[in-house]
């Protein structure tokens, strides 16, 4: 008979919290980006101002959820021991830190931008760096 070496168990309830909060507003904030990408044609076919409101709107929901992913990750980062964390780990979880700000910065300045290709070039590399530190993040959960 073969022995589990490492048999499934359920997570405690802070685990359960925690990563529940974070994929939740990584959800909003990832998922949140590629529905608007989807849907900006046909905002724009609503009227003049309606990108503009939407982008307000979303923002409203999408920066709260920025900001718990950061909360949520610090939580995560120091819920975990590190003594075993091998130089690769170390390096991606950097790695992903980087794209983190990258997407903070990048979705930012697209906010603040005033020509098309400003907003667009800012958009990309918002969502590149949210959907890098999105794949960094499964990467190093193990």
């Amino acid at each position: 008979m073969l022995a589990l070496v490492n048999q499934p168990q359920l997570a405690d309830a802070l685990s359960i919290t925690r990563l529940t909060l974070h994929v939740l507003a990584a959800t909003v904030w990832v998922g949140g980006q590629l529905v608007l990408a989807g849907l900006i044609g046909t905002v724009r076919g609503l009227g003049a101002d309606a990108p503009k409101r939407v982008a307000a709107a979303f923002g409203r929901l999408s920066w709260p959820a920025y900001w718990l992913l950061i909360a949520t990750g610090v939580w995560n980062y120091l819920a975990i021991d590190h003594a075993g964390a091998s130089a690769t780990w170390n390096a991606v979880f950097g790695v992903k830190m980087l794209c983190v700000v990258v997407a903070g910065v990048g979705s930012y300045l697209h906010t603040k931008a005033t020509t098309p290709r400003a907003r667009g070039v800012w958009a990309g590399l918002g969502t590149l760096g949210s959907i890098l530190a999105l794949v960094l993040g499964v990467a190093i959960a193990g």
